[in-house]
């Protein structure tokens, strides 16, 4: 008799739709000894305040202005932007359809989360979380009335190259759509087209009922680890039910509960490996700009969190040689991934009562 197929067994591909690319999935691959690193990470000690970060208030950035002495969030232009709003001449006739230029315009941002340096989001209280997310919303408002693409992203950890570790976000806006979301707003808008609802409703609506692959989850809010996640603990956020286009269509309530979905879905993070859990994350909702009047009834918000870390706070997960050239591959599925955060404590393991 022929052996039937376990999703926990046996090797496999899974599409993602929001992409239109596979990933591989080989979860037989756990069997397989280890004898690397699992070493917990030391615990670095941060000051508080340091007057020579220039992400402090007070402090004296590169460019010699003084940051203010802020008490919440602090957005400011970023001293060293890859985008500038003006000043770049336009690229000229290429000649050839192999060597084409366009022109880039936008500008780039930094964001503070909170005055402190020694806190990370998980830690902050929730009305703390809520100012950060209300100030999303309108930067949203602010640079997506001018431009096409506003990226909101955060890197957390210096695995994933972040040189400060202030709490801060940053924002690139754009007068082009960047390749991910061009792709993402492809696919979305094939999709509505074929099945006449929007993908993303759609997907939350079948993760509240199956179940598994849900991390945290509230009354307005899922997190997930997605069918067709590439990164080892990948998750999305994404709205529970109504359709939301951008961060600014949120109301007061759903502010409050995504704030609180933030706070527990870092939490389990940094409880994984009791560790600051290092990650690259960034929302995508519908383009702005010009595509402010279009109809984009097709996008549906969310977020998308990638970290690294593997087994340990150590030892993380290379997107080298297979997956550089041919496609994704992972061996922890997805609902094994999402177990595994699920059932991870909700106090921060640097909150315990117990914690020595």
């Amino acid at each position: 008799m022929a052996e039937s197929f376990d999703a926990k067994e046996h090797q496999h591909v899974r599409f993602n739709p929001l992409k239109g690319e596979w990933v591989l999935v080989s979860p037989h691959r756990l069997k397989r000894p280890w004898s690397g690193q699992v070493e917990k990470a030391a615990e670095v000690s941060i000051p508080r305040h340091d007057p020579k970060n220039p992400l402090c208030p007070r402090a004296t950035r590169a460019n010699g202005k003084v940051n203010p002495d802020y008490s919440s969030t602090f957005l400011f232009e970023n001293d060293f932007p890859a985008l500038l709003q003006e000043g770049a001449p336009q690229p000229g006739p290429s000649g050839h359809p192999l060597f084409r230029a366009e022109s880039a315009v936008g500008t780039c941002q930094v964001m503070c989360f909170h005055p402190w340096s020694d806190i990370t989001l998980p830690l902050m209280e929730p009305s703390d979380i809520r100012a950060v997310i209300d100030k999303w919303a309108d930067i949203i408002t602010d640079l997506g009335a001018k431009y096409r693409w506003v990226q909101i992203f955060e890197n957390k950890g210096a695995v994933m190259g972040c040189s400060n570790p202030h709490p801060h976000c940053q924002v690139w806006a754009s007068n082009f759509m960047p390749n991910e979301p061009q792709i993402k707003d492809t696919h979305q808008r094939q999709y509505y087209a074929e099945h006449k609802v929007p993908l993303l409703v759609e997907y939350a609506r079948m993760e509240a009922e199956k179940k598994e692959r849900i991390v945290v989850e509230n009354e307005h809010w899922l997190a997930v680890v997605p069918y067709w996640a590439t990164w080892p603990y990948e998750t999305m956020v994404l709205p529970r039910s109504r359709h939301i286009l951008r961060l600014t269509d949120l109301t007061p309530e759903e502010r409050d509960a995504l704030a609180d979905i933030m706070k527990r879905l870092l939490t389990k993070y940094d409880n994984l490996f009791e560790t600051s859990f290092p990650y690259s994350m960034g929302w995508h909702g519908a383009p702005t700009g010009e595509s402010l009047t279009e109809d984009n009834f097709h996008w549906q918000l969310h977020a998308m969190y990638y970290p690294p870390l593997l087994r340990s706070a150590t030892v993380k997960k290379f997107m080298v040689g297979y997956e550089m050239l041919a496609l994704p591959q992972r061996d922890l599925t997805a609902e094994q991934a999402a177990e595994k955060l699920r059932n991870l404590p909700d106090v921060h393991y640097k909150q315990r009562s117990d914690q020595s």
